[in-house]
This record gives structure tokens, sequence and C-alpha cells, in this order.
């Protein structure tokens, strides 16, 4: 009986740690593929359309930016999305209220690409800027780019590797999701299997 209850338990345990496991990667679909339901669609939208399963955002002859928001907001949060991109772009992924960006493409500012990096406190602190992207990065191709908020701990990935992890307490605000198109220039950036979980 004692043996019994002993390799019971460590059925149990192994079942428990392979669930966790999958639960990680287990993120629920937050756009469906056909139209921007689920989402904060800007008034007179000009920038966001569907298109053959992608969510495609591009600037107006203006040159006018836009954000595209989800409809729930969220604390802890993790998020993976597929980003296709050519050229000079800038764009992001925005967690959080006050609002933090994992930037994808080139900084306005800087005028060099720090995608995966983080734009806070009006700027890329050195601590928020990512490591090793020159060598994972697929430019006009499909990146997987995964974002993750935990407490003061903000996390990105770029197709499968970890390239920054930033602590920061200034964020700490539920908040939904946004998506960029920067003001300023010509740009077009694509979205597809866009995913989310609350933690």
């Amino acid at each position: 009986m004692k043996w019994f209850c002993v390799a019971l338990l460590l059925v149990l345990s192994s079942v428990r740690v392979i669930s966790a496991a999958d639960a990680k990667d287990d993120l629920p679909s937050i756009f469906n593929g056909k139209d921007l339901t689920g989402w904060k669609v800007p008034p007179d939208n000009k920038w966001w359309k569907v298109v053959d399963g992608v969510l495609v955002g591009e600037n107006d002859e203006a040159k006018k930016g836009s954000m595209l928001y989800s409809d729930k907001s969220y604390g802890d949060v993790v998020v993976e999305l597929e980003c296709r991109w050519s050229g000079e772009i800038d764009s992001g992924i925005m967690l959080r209220k006050p609002e933090i960006q994992c930037q994808i493409g080139t900084s306005r500012s800087l005028k060099k690409d720090m995608t995966c990096s983080f734009y806070a406190h009006r700027g890329y602190p050195e601590a928020a800027r990512a490591k090793g992207v020159d060598k994972l990065l697929k430019e006009g191709d499909w990146n997987l780019i995964r974002f993750q908020a935990v407490g003061s701990k903000f996390t990105a990935w770029l197709n499968g590797e970890k390239v920054l992890e930033y602590e920061d307490p200034a964020f700490p605000g539920p908040a939904p999701i946004g998506l960029q198109i920067h003001p300023g220039l010509k740009m077009k950036v694509e979205f597809r299997n866009i995913k989310a979980k609350a933690l």
C-alpha cells in the first residue's frame, strides 16, 4: 500500500508538471483572421484591414499613424504573434498603463532597428535594449514575437529565443493590448496568429 501511494504521487506530480508546461503555450487567439471583432477600431478607419487571414496596418497618404487596441484589458499577460515587414517601419506591441512598448522595426528617434527592445520612460533605457536580434531577425519574412508582463518583469522572445528581460515597477496598471502604426513615414506591417493569455 505504501509503495502504491508513492507511485501514485509520482504519477500525479508528473502529470501536473506536464500539464503546466502544456498550459504555458496554450494561448487563445485574440484575432479571428476574418475581421476586427474584439478590437477597438479607430473612427473613420483608414489604417487597419484584414486580408487573407492577415491583419494589415498601413498609414494613409498623409502619413498619419494609428493605434489598434484589444477590447479586453490585461495585467499580467503573455502576447504572442507573427509579424512581417520590410524596409524602415516603426511599430510595436503595447501593454499596461502607463504604456510600455515592445518595439518592432526601426526607432524613429534612434534611427536604427530596435525590434524587441522596450520603449519606456520616453526612450530606450540601456537595460531595456534587446540583445542578439540581428542574428535572429528575418527581414521580409514572418517573425515570431512573444512579449510577457508579470508583475514588474517584462520579457521578450524573438523566433523562440529570449532576447530581453527587464524589470521596472513603473507600469503596473492593466490595459488593452495595442498595435501601432507610427506617424511620419510610409509604412506597412502585417500580423497573424495573434494570441494572448492572462497570467
